[in-house]
């Protein structure tokens, strides 16, 4: 198959190119500096500027004459209280994590379309299905791919193109290295440290990524998907399923608990 997969300069991303690369696939990634591998060919590409993406996919179909796969991986974490987070840093994460995939998706649907055939996982996050503490924005910008997901299943399904949501939780990446903090105020200082720091030794405890490119290896096998996928250890899956069928103050103060704000 011929694989385009974007966010692959590290962690999550170059895994997936390199997993998919070594099985003998066609993959190409995308990601804003060029990264070496002998097992995929490298697009320096922002997803944020479109002028760049539909280069990159030009690019890519000077060579071949489908694309199968996309696999929108790209994105940025973002911590800090919804008080303290500037308009700017809200834009910032919201042109990557949303724009940057929904402009994926529209430079390589023309082509999939005309194959009439396609898959495309759109990553996300387990943390998209509830608001958490001191990720109100990411679990937006997250939540929101999801929505767009949902909607573009029904848009995309008569040409044999089919979209998932990927909901990852903790995975074991450099992800703390790249989050945007806002500045936390005065009144935050105290829990959010607390906050900050649980979420750190959660990622330094998460799953190996490369379990992740064989749970995606899994989808990709399949011949059609559920819009919905969860991925990540039992404690952090769980929370999605209670958090329908608990009620609402149940549920928050469990949230309470496991985040260590009781």
């Amino acid at each position: 198959m011929t694989i385009i997969i974007t966010g692959t300069s590290s962690g999550i991303g170059f895994v997936l190119a390199e997993y998919f690369g070594k099985k003998g696939h066609k993959v190409y990634g995308l990601s804003r500096k060029h990264t070496e591998s002998q097992y995929f060919i490298s697009i320096p590409t922002d997803v944020t500027d479109n002028t760049a993406v539909q280069n990159a996919i030009a690019e890519v179909l000077k060579t071949e004459s489908r694309i199968d796969v996309l696999i929108n991986n790209a994105g940025m974490g973002m911590v800090g209280a919804v008080e303290d987070s500037t308009k700017e840093d809200i834009l910032k994460l919201f042109n990557l994590n949303l724009v940057g995939a929904v402009q994926m998706m529209s430079a390589v649907l023309p082509k999939m379309r005309e194959n009439k055939f396609g898959k495309i996982i759109n990553i996300s996050s387990i943390g998209s299905e509830m608001g958490l503490p001191f990720r109100g924005f990411y679990s937006a910008s997250k939540s929101a791919l999801d929505k767009v997901t949902e909607a573009i299943r029904y848009e995309v399904y008569p040409w044999n193109i089919d979209v998932c949501s990927l909901h990852l939780g903790d995975i074991k990446t450099n992800i703390a290295e790249n989050r945007v903090r806002t500045q936390v105020s005065e009144p935050y200082k105290n829990i959010f440290d607390k906050v900050y720091n649980l979420m750190n030794s959660h990622v330094g405890d998460g799953t190996d990524p490369l379990e992740v490119a064989a749970y995606v290896e899994t989808l990709l096998n399949k011949n059609k998907w559920k819009a919905h996928y969860y991925f990540g250890k039992f404690g952090q899956k769980i929370g999605v399923p209670l958090k329908w069928i608990l009620p609402q103050g149940t549920y928050e103060n469990l949230m309470k608990k496991y985040n260590k704000l009781d």
